[in-house]
Parts: structure tokens; sequence; C-alpha cells
């Protein structure tokens, strides 16, 4: 058995996402486990350094989670042969040229998205990582939550028959920042810093409909920004810029047909943050981010539409729970350690930057959508060889 060092340049992880799920949810946890066992006996052992503009912070960082390398120079870094990778998760505008000049100092590429603020930039980034021969990654994180596991394991095995359509509920309600602080930050809510629930969200709604349900056909949607003014992390009121609510439809190529609805302005009356409801012939199931509740065709029961006596059903006992017969990772670090063994073993792996920049390409033509008011076509997306 031999231990694989892999030095892993971490920038913008003193961010809330990047502190929580990257680092300590999935860097630090695998190397707490004892690293990552490969088919072969071997080890991959995480080894990050922490890049960003906040020395104070990174050495916070460093310390408490028994770690040892930190940096606020990132060129330094990417010219020490001993990191074979870069990850960023600073936030949208910042993050194209931290991944381009990592592509160009050789290092295998894993980041968050959108991994550019447009989609020309998108597949230029696509372009020159396929024309350096560098691995890369995207984080699609949802697609390895228990509850959508579940959904897929109902897909795969049959259980809706034909699926007719997917309802799918994404929100809570984000403090304006004067009565309460504002749980995420006031970038998200100016257009000109990146910020947008369509630019932020459907990068997600991408991969989720493309990898459960088929190919994304059309899509047509509708933005808001219904808080038009609120209070930054220095107590100072602005304006918003952004959307901060979508309501989009997507066509299917294959029938299905798909509704999101996305906001930060709607108070939580649902099982979870997130809810996916699908509908087939032969059963629907509603599935949140760990759990998931089936109603099969032969026990639906028979709604009776009467609106003059109190509803006499209780229909959220009509469900069934999906049983949990296995052991569920965190999502983001289930993500790591597939891309780790793509890097290290060459295991396979595809969730790349082209399939970023289809997040890249759906917000934009969503976005097009609302400004046109129609429904748009999404063409298939390709990577050039950047020469």
């Amino acid at each position: 058995m031999a231990i694989q060092n892999v030095g892993i340049i971490m920038n913008g992880v003193t961010g809330r996402m990047g502190t929580n799920q990257h680092l300590i949810r999935s860097i630090v946890a695998m190397r707490e486990q004892g690293g990552i066992k490969l088919s072969n006996g071997d080890i991959i052992m995480p080894d990050p350094i922490l890049v960003g503009r906040r020395a104070d912070r990174l050495q916070e960082l460093v310390k408490t989670h028994n770690l040892s390398r930190w940096s606020t120079n990132l060129e330094e870094v990417l010219a020490d042969d001993y990191n074979q990778i870069y990850f960023d998760s600073q936030t949208t505008v910042r993050r194209a040229e931290g991944i381009r000049q990592a592509i160009e100092a050789g290092k295998h590429i894993y980041c968050e998205k959108p991994t550019a603020t447009s989609l020309e930039e998108s597949l230029e980034l696509a372009s020159l990582a396929k024309a350096a021969g560098v691995k890369n990654g995207v984080v699609q994180d949802k697609l390895y939550l228990p509850g959508l596991l579940k959904l897929q394991q109902l897909i795969d095995s049959g259980f809706f028959g034909e699926i007719l359509s997917v309802r799918m509920e994404f929100g809570y309600w984000v403090f304006e920042g004067d009565l309460q602080e504002g749980q995420r930050p006031s970038w998200n809510y100016r257009k000109e810093d990146g910020g947008g629930i369509i630019v932020d969200m459907f990068a997600h709604w991408r991969y989720v409909i493309h990898h459960l349900f088929g190919q994304i056909k059309s899509v047509s949607c509708i933005g808001a920004t219904h808080i038009k003014e609120r209070v930054d992390e220095n107590g100072e009121t602005y304006q918003a810029t952004a959307d901060d609510a979508a309501y989009g439809t997507f066509e299917l190529e294959n029938g299905i047909i798909v509704q999101a609805n996305s906001s930060w302005a709607v108070r939580v009356n649902r099982d979870d943050l997130l809810t996916i409801t699908v509908d087939g012939t032969e059963g629907s199931a509603v599935a949140g981010l760990r759990d998931c509740k089936v109603q099969h065709r032969a026990n639906t029961p028979r709604a009776t539409w009467n609106p003059d006596i109190a509803n006499p059903f209780d229909f959220e006992s009509q469900w069934q729970e999906v049983p949990e017969n296995e052991y569920f990772d965190n999502a983001f670090k289930v993500q790591w350690e597939m891309f780790l063994k793509h890097v290290v073993a060459d295991e396979p792996y595809d969730l790349d930057l082209l399939e970023g920049a289809k997040g890249t390409q759906l917000s934009e033509l969503a976005l097009q959508s609302w400004k046109e008011k129609r429904w748009v076509d999404v063409p298939e997306l390709k990577v050039a060889l950047k020469v």
C-alpha cells in the first residue's frame, strides 16, 4: 500500500460554501478518514494549500483544521509542481481568470459553477483545458443528495412507468438585512457583481434535469426582483439590481414537461428547501434533499373535489417513505472523491467544464426568454479545440 499525496490549490474557500462544504466537509473529512482508498490498495491523501486575499482568515482556517499550507500568492503556488489540482470557489466574476491561469500552469481543474460570467468564456475555458490535456470537473453536487439518489433509483427501476411531468420548488426567505442579517452575501443581489438567481440556480437545474429526466429542448422563463432594496454586510442600504426569483418551464426532448420555481423571496411551507415532484403513469414521487416519498398507481386514493365541505382527506399520510437502505455521504465529498480518483487513477468522470458551460448556456437562454417574452430553443453544445 502506497500513500499518494495530492497537492490541491483551494482558491476562495474563505466564503461560506467554500469553507463548509468543500474544505471542512470534503477535504478535511477525507483527511480525517485516512484518505481515499483505491482498488489497488493505494491511498489518495489530499494536501490542500489555502489561497485567498485575507491572510488572517487563511491562517485561522489552517490552524483550526490541522492543516499547514496557505498563501496569498496564487502565482507562486501555481508554479509549484507539487500542487496538481486547482480548485476555485471564488465569486463568479473572478473564477474564469483563476482557471485560465491554472490551465496555463498545467494544473487539473475542479471548480464551482457557474464557471464564468458568459457562455463564450465558459466554452473558452473548456477548450483551453482540452487543448492543454488537463483533467477537469465542475461541482454538480445535487446529483449526490440522498433524496435525488433515491429518486434516481425509482427512475432506474421503472417505478413511474412513463414520466409525464416534473415540478421543482426551490427557495426560502433571505432576510433583507434590516430586521435580521441576510443569509447570503449581498453580491448575490447585484447584477454587476455576477448576482441573480437565474445565473445561480439554472446551472443546477440544467444538470439535475438532464441526468434525471432527459435532454432539455427549450426553455421559457420569467424572472423578477421582488425585494428592491436590501442592506449589505456593512449596514449600508443598496438597490437590488439582480433577479431574486425565477419561474421556468422546460420542454424535454422526450416530451416530459418540467416546471421549476426558484426564489429567495418565498416563505417555506413544504417538506424541504428543494422539493421535486414527479408524476408518471404508474406512480408519483416527491423528493427533497434527503427524503423521498412515493404513491403507486395501485395505492392512489380517489380524491373528490367538493369545496362546500371541510376537506376530509389527509393527503400527506397517503404517501410512503422510500427507505434509507444505504449510507449516504456528503454530496460534495462524494464528488470530490470521484474527481480525485479520476486524476490519480484515471477512473471515469464526465462532469467536466463542457458540462459546466451547458449550465451557463441554460442561464443565458432563460434570461433571453425573460427579456424577449418567448420560448427559446436549447441547442447542443460542443467544444472546439483551442489552438
